[in-house]
């Protein structure tokens, strides 16, 4: 791909890494939704075992295209993805995503983020739910994603108010995991989403699972669900060289294959 598409995918020892350069601002909307539902097709047949996330431009995503909301009053075409069937497919996706954010990140920018797996930002980046300026909430889902995360009390903080917060303070409300300063973002995202690449890729596609399902339907059904999850671990070469690894070496040096 050039950079005149509005996403592309490189991989690289089983990364993948997904640069957004929709310009002029990444705004998400039936082009890049369809354009990064494509690349992250291609990184997985392509043999990626994990994704990074992040934006080429000065802006991770300053939010939603206007056809959106064209589409969501009947003003214009109807939309091959919903919003909310985008966002599943990426947090259904098998494979962990690493969010590397700079610069603004709201409203269906912030929503992209909450999708991944993992949010790392910037200390000078700024995010939020910002549609009620709009006159409307989030349309794709940020709203019971923050409750799942951070609680009621927050997220009708943050889709009422629609301020920009920073990064550190939405870290403290468990919906970053890590903030670092600007100049350390890119290598410390490309280390999680390596250190992710380099392990048991099985194991990291059930755990997503079971979150995903412990979130959605509670603990007990996650709970019921494990054993049949976990089924295919057991015939794993991943867990064999673990197996291996430990009684060689110790634990933590493992070297898995991701099958």
């Amino acid at each position: 791909m050039s950079t005149s598409d509005p996403s592309s995918c490189v991989v690289d020892s089983g990364l993948a890494v997904i640069t957004l350069h929709h310009a002029p601002h990444n705004l998400l909307g039936p082009v890049l939704m369809q354009s990064l539902l494509d690349v992250l097709d291609q990184a997985r047949t392509a043999g990626a075992r994990a994704v990074l996330l992040k934006s080429g431009l000065r802006h991770f995503s300053a939010g939603a295209d206007l056809s959106l909301f064209e589409a969501a009053t009947g003003g214009g075409d109807g939309l091959a993805v919903s919003p909310v069937q985008f966002l599943a497919a990426l947090e259904e996706f098998p494979l962990p995503i690493v969010a590397c954010v700079h610069g603004v990140c709201v409203g269906g920018g912030f929503e992209l983020a909450l999708a991944c797996d993992f949010i790392i930002a910037a200390r000078s980046a700024k995010l939020g739910s910002v549609e009620v300026t709009l006159g409307i909430n989030p349309l794709m889902g940020a709203v019971q994603r923050q409750v799942a995360r951070c609680g009621a009390l927050r997220a009708k903080e943050l889709s009422m108010l629609g301020r920009r917060y920073d990064a550190e303070t939405l870290e403290s409300w468990n919906l970053i995991n890590r903030v670092v300063d600007d100049e350390q973002l890119e290598e410390a995202a490309l280390a999680m989403a390596t250190e992710l690449a380099n392990g048991p890729t099985l194991a990291h596609q059930i755990t997503k699972q079971l979150a995903r399902l412990a979130e959605d339907q509670g603990v007990a059904a996650a709970d019921r669900e494990m054993e049949r999850l976990q089924q295919a671990l057991w015939s794993s070469e991943d867990l064999k060289i673990g197996l291996e690894s430990l009684q060689k070496n110790g634990p933590g040096h493992a070297k898995f294959v991701g099958r």
